[in-house]
């Protein structure tokens, strides 16, 4: 099969074994497959793959079709629509996934709206309510929610009746993410002044902390999920005392398989019922084929862009 493979800090297509499942496991025909912030970070050498992933192939989410099962494994059948997190491989022409990762596609999705799905709704619904236990009438900060798990975010906590207050650095991008559903739309600079808020989802990293706990209501709850901008920072502990607040963080590539699965079925009835009611959406910024994955990483890098960067194969 051909695959995304990272060598010496760049990003080529090469040829690599087709996988074969083992016990529990679906063989998929990669049809779309997202592109996310943990990619770059591998690219980079910074955010190695999970043992028992492939450690040159990137790729944390995507869709296509069973193409064979592995022993025992019965949820789907071959020329089923699947979709998945998987700890790696997922830029590749086939990938092997263990059942209980994979979820059915809406029908009402496309293949590259498909391949979008999966880290970033899993990530925002986990982080928003699993996390941060976001409640309806509640209010909601989202930095940097023009990306995907921003848009994500924004969409899933309008629908569950909380109040949304996006930052989005570029002007021109704002207007996309109130149409998502946030009610407020704002840049980053005096973010702090704007509150106060319950839940704050930092997806942009370290320098935005102190302003977040100053914006942040007696009770409210702190998740980060991103450090793009930075990963340390300097926290007024008196002051996160004082409002009986609560800093948490998580990632999703890490986690067991059990703890993976207990999400995908989080998002079975939580999420993707929403998506056969036309509640959500899947902004994809851009789509490349697999020949020009390279190109793919270079727009995502070079920002300025609404939701997801898309590779299909």
């Amino acid at each position: 099969m051909r695959a995304a493979t990272i060598r010496d800090g760049e990003v080529v297509v090469a040829e690599h074994p087709d996988p074969q499942p083992g016990a529990g496991e679906v063989l998929v025909r990669v049809r779309a497959a997202g592109l996310n912030g943990a990619d770059i970070l591998q690219r980079a050498g910074g955010y190695p793959a999970p043992p028992g992933s492939p450690p040159d192939i990137p790729g944390l989410e995507l869709a296509g079709e069973v193409q064979a099962l592995g022993p025992g494994a019965q949820r789907f059948r071959p020329g089923d629509r699947v979709m998945a997190i998987t700890g790696g491989g997922g830029q590749a022409e086939l990938v092997v996934v263990h059942e209980r990762q994979l979820m059915p596609v809406p029908a009402g999705l496309d293949w590259p709206e498909a391949g979008g799905v999966p880290e970033v709704f899993t990530t925002a619904h986990d982080a928003l309510f699993t996390q941060g236990g976001l409640a309806a009438g509640e209010r909601l900060l989202v930095h940097g929610a023009a990306g995907g798990v921003g848009t994500a975010a924004v969409q899933l906590a309008a629908s569950a009746g909380a109040h949304v207050t996006a930052t989005v650095r570029n002007a021109d991008l704002r207007d996309g993410v109130r149409a998502l559903g946030a009610h407020d739309v704002i840049g980053p600079d005096g973010f702090e002044e704007r509150g106060p808020f319950d839940v704050v989802l930092e997806l942009v990293g370290a320098p935005n902390l102190p302003g977040d706990l100053k914006a942040l209501a007696t009770g409210g709850r702190i998740v980060v999920i991103g450090v793009g901008a930075g990963f340390k920072a300097e926290l007024n502990l008196l002051a996160l005392m004082g409002k009986r607040g609560r800093v948490s963080a998580s990632t999703l590539r890490a986690r067991p398989l059990e703890e993976k699965a207990m999400t995908a079925r989080a998002m079975e009835r939580h999420v993707l019922p929403l998506f056969d009611r036309g509640a959500l959406s899947v902004p994809v910024a851009a789509t490349f084929a697999l020949d020009d994955v390279a190109a793919a990483y270079e727009r995502f890098t070079a920002g300025g862009k609404l939701g997801k960067v898309v590779v299909t194969a």
